[in-house]
């Protein structure tokens, strides 16, 4: 893996050329090993918190762990073409507007002993903005040559604080052209239902049941691109101990291997479906 600015990742995007590397910033990773008509992304994958920060935060490093999409990263790291945020979103959230990626509060909890300055908030605004311009790189080139994008857009959530049955995955759609794409979601939704799980966990899946897919990642795609799908893709924390902190490693395999056969099929289906 190289370590690569970002003037020099865009670079290599349009010349269609494979490459693997972290932003010289340490900030996030891209990898194409083969220039395929899908993107696999995990904008909440990433842990490092900036040290200048660490006196000033109230959260607690587990409570941060907590609101993170841990290993949504090692879930698709198999495919041809991926992109993950390494910053927290406590730093700042890659899945949302710039003017809300900086948080004061997160989960009805003040964040900051004493309020960023606006330095601060800069250095963590550039690297959100920089991974948006590597992003409109990589879409542009990939529907460019295709004609057509799939976006497998990875994420998880804390079900246990939910106080009813709910889907071990949920695909957030609200925000995508459901009559254009309506038979590709549903495709996607049943492919997911069907994976096993080690433990006797369940595989249920539903649309817009936990989340409805409003985050700034796909809409910054969505907006600009029309021929690409983003699909918000959310996976239960099924394959960890949310409250101990413990990853279920088994799980995770279970589902890399799982999505290292079903991504590709459903993108190869998708494509057919497409107009």
């Amino acid at each position: 893996m190289d370590r690569l600015s970002v003037a020099e990742i865009i670079s290599k995007i349009k010349k269609e050329l494979c490459f693997e590397a972290v932003a010289s910033d340490y900030s996030f990773t891209i990898k194409i090993e083969d220039y395929v008509p899908y993107i696999c992304g995990a904008v909440h994958d990433g842990h490092q918190f900036r040290k200048e920060l660490w006196t000033n935060c109230i959260h607690t490093e587990y409570e941060r762990w907590y609101e993170e999409d841990p290993e949504t990263k090692n879930m698709v790291q198999s495919h041809p073409i991926v992109i993950a945020g390494c910053d927290s979103r406590f730093e700042y959230d890659l899945n949302r507007a710039p003017e809300d990626a900086v948080f004061e509060t997160a989960w009805g909890k003040q964040l900051w002993h004493k309020p960023l300055s606006e330095d601060m908030k800069a250095k963590s605004l550039k690297k959100h903005a920089n991974f948006y311009k590597v992003v409109h790189a990589l879409v542009e080139t990939v529907e460019s040559r295709f004609g057509y994008c799939a976006i497998y857009d990875m994420h998880s959530y804390n079900w246990k604080r939910w106080d009813r049955e709910v889907p071990t995955w949920n695909l957030g759609t609200s925000n995508v052209d459901n009559d254009r794409f309506g038979g590709v979601i549903e495709d996607w939704r049943q492919s997911l239902s069907e994976i096993e799980f080690p433990q006797g966990i369940k595989s249920t899946s539903g649309i817009n049941d936990t989340f409805q897919g409003n985050g700034y990642f796909l809409k910054y795609i969505t907006k600009n691109f029309k021929n690409t799908l983003v699909l918000a893709t959310e996976i239960a924390k099924v394959y960890c101990d949310e409250y101990e902190q413990i990853i279920y490693p088994e799980v995770v395999k279970t589902v890399e291997e799982a999505l290292k056969v079903r991504i590709p099929e459903h993108a190869d289906k998708a494509f057919k479906l497409f107009d």
